[in-house]
């Protein structure tokens, strides 16, 4: 595909949801792989009938600041701002969807969170025996 397709995740109550924002595409999944791979199968579902190949690198997936935080509670808003050198009123008013922000902003957050989950995948850790 020439494209990506946009996909909206949202947090349910039974797992999470995910429609296409310019196409009829929509599925559901209990966990987040399950929400990726039913969303692949979804996508190329919806092309066949155009004769279009959709390989998973055409997809993704977009969450809101106010879902993320929910899903991974994990991380505070607090400890994201201090880390990323942020007010972090201002982010928590991200999160709470009372202020958008612009999307240089928008970039640097995510800068933030993929610098905190590239750490904890560095992490290996000892025990004693």
């Amino acid at each position: 595909m020439n494209t990506k397709i946009i996909m909206a995740v949202e947090k349910t109550d039974t797992g999470f949801s995910a429609y296409a924002t310019d196409h009829p595409v929509f599925t559901t999944g209990k966990s987040v792989p399950e929400l990726i791979n039913n969303a692949y199968e979804a996508t190329v579902f919806y092309f066949e009938e155009e004769q279009m190949n959709v390989n998973p690198n055409d997809i993704q997936f977009e969450i809101d600041f106010k879902q993320f935080f929910k899903f991974y509670r994990v991380i505070s808003a607090k400890f994201l701002a201090e880390k990323i050198g942020m007010n972090p009123t201002l982010l928590s008013q991200y999160v709470s969807g009372t202020k958008k922000p612009s999307p240089k902003l928008t970039e640097k957050i995510l800068t933030g969170i993929h610098l905190i989950g590239q750490e904890l995948s560095d992490i290996n850790l000892l025990h004693t025996t």
